[in-house]
């Protein structure tokens, strides 16, 4: 998705983001509110999710998630390929395409570990996350 012919775009289905913001908004101090296209989740001011459509060319406009990854993680997410996507901003940005295929489980995790790369470590230790692999 690294193209010049990207369009971002507020297609974005209402289902999808109820569920990212149920996901987001149990994290400890995050909030919404509308980016410059789609809605976006943070702490402290710091984005940790975003969702908007992205549409390259004129094909339908795919739902992509962009969050925060670090270290070994994030290396292996850029080579993963679909449904994950490097975005080409922030050196720690990833999106994941949100389709009818998606694991909300792995979501979840995303979302929560986007969320340590941002937070202060007094949040960061009120989150509960799942240990080992």
């Amino acid at each position: 998705m690294a193209d010049a012919r990207r369009r971002y775009t507020d297609d974005v289905p209402d289902e999808i983001t109820i569920r990212l913001r149920d996901l987001c908004l149990e994290l400890p101090d995050a909030y919404e509110e509308r980016a410059w296209v789609g809605t976006r989740w943070m702490v402290r001011k710091r984005t940790f999710a975003h969702v908007l459509g992205v549409r390259v060319d004129d094909a339908a406009p795919s739902v992509v998630l962009s969050f925060r990854s670090a270290g070994e993680e994030l290396e292996t997410l850029r080579h993963v390929g679909h449904p994950f996507v490097v975005l080409g901003w922030g050196r720690d940005a990833m999106g994941l395409v949100l389709d009818a295929e998606t694991d909300w489980g792995e979501v979840r995790e995303l979302v929560q570990d986007s969320f340590c790369v941002l937070a202060p470590k007094k949040l960061i230790t009120l989150v509960d996350r799942p240990s080992g692999p």
